[in-house]
């Protein structure tokens, strides 16, 4: 795949119309793998049939990276188990945490702590050597900071660098973030080491005020993510970038024209780069 590419979350709805034609403007498909690991029947072959003509990426959803029980070792080797049938490569999940004593059933921040940098790493390496295959991480969006001795950005950095993965940037959870915690999204943007970038998320959001956003994943791309999209390809330079909508689905037409305008930013910005 090359960097200059779009894809988009399948979700069950479109399961009939892809496997009859899928839009050619979508590069590639994403799955949450715990939707999917103990799908039989019709949904099953269905997305059987779609893996083994497309390509995949898994971005999960109750790994719990970040918390405090002990990592679910049957759970990852059911991941790896799937990830393997399908010969996925690339699995990422979030930069949170879901559990406790039981499921949460929600993404939960982690504390900005220097000893949550350590507990995240340790286990980012157990659940690699489990994989057999890389973590990629994701930047979330919260709504409040327990605890914090660091910010956001000095969090997900460190944890980066100790940890040695990859990242997942979501561009509009920087601007969901910025907006509701008071920061400036360029400057958080252009702070993420690009050599750890793998693949982007791009999506839509719910403005609840002037200074409350909630990010739903539910509506169409606005105009400032946009921008902060086309900032960076410019500052970082153009990767695998996938549209997430998770409900009020519209018709494919409408998701696959916020595809092609991933996919003219992307162009635009290779064709800046040429020029200088």
């Amino acid at each position: 795949m090359t960097s200059a590419c779009a894809g988009l979350g399948l979700r069950r709805e479109m399961l009939t119309e892809f496997c009859l034609s899928l839009p050619s403007a979508i590069d590639f498909l994403e799955v949450a793998p715990e939707n999917w690991m103990t799908l039989g029947g019709k949904f099953g072959k269905q997305f059987r049939a779609l893996t083994e003509r497309h390509r995949f990426f898994c971005h999960g959803l109750s790994l719990s990276v970040g918390g405090p029980s002990p990592v679910d070792i049957e759970f990852v080797k059911g991941v790896k188990a799937f990830l393997d049938l399908h010969n996925i490569e690339c699995y990422s999940e979030h930069l949170s945490y879901c559990s406790g004593a039981g499921h949460l059933y929600d993404l939960m921040p982690i504390p900005f702590t220097s000893e949550a940098v350590t507990h995240v790493a340790q286990r980012v390496k157990l659940i690699e050597d489990v994989l057999e295959r890389p973590l990629i991480l994701e930047n979330v969006s919260f709504y409040a900071a327990p605890g914090a001795q660091m910010t956001e950005q000095e969090f997900v950095c460190q944890v980066l660098e100790e940890a040695d993965c990859g990242l997942l940037l979501d561009v509009n959870n920087i601007y969901v973030n910025a907006t509701n915690h008071g920061y400036n999204a360029q400057a958080f943007l252009a702070a993420m080491p690009t050599s750890r970038i793998r693949y982007l998320h791009v999506a839509g959001h719910y403005r609840q005020d002037a200074d409350l956003i909630i990010d739903t994943h539910g509506a169409d791309i606005n105009a400032p993510v946009w921008q902060l999209l086309a900032q960076c390809y410019a500052i970082h330079g153009v990767f695998p970038t996938l549209l997430e909508r998770d409900f009020n689905l519209p018709a494919t037409c409408e998701l696959v024209a916020e595809i092609e305008h991933i996919k003219f930013l992307q162009q635009q910005a290779l064709s800046h780069r040429r020029s200088a």
